[in-house]
């Protein structure tokens, strides 16, 4: 009798940026209070690091 291969189930995506790894940042201007302006910029999402996978611990 053959066994069958187990696969990996697939990762849960990230609830944060959507699995992409990015998110949009506001674009801050002034040296006190930090004035937000419309404009928008990408950053590395800091839930999944940049993986676009959910982390492991459920957090």
């Amino acid at each position: 009798m053959a066994t069958r291969k187990k696969t990996q189930p697939k990762p849960v995506t990230c609830p944060d940026c959507g699995g992409k790894g990015e998110i949009a940042e506001t674009v801050r201007v002034g040296a006190r209070k930090g004035r937000a302006t419309e404009d928008r910029q990408a950053a590395l999402c800091l839930t999944c690091l940049g993986t676009g996978d959910a982390p492991a611990d459920g957090k």
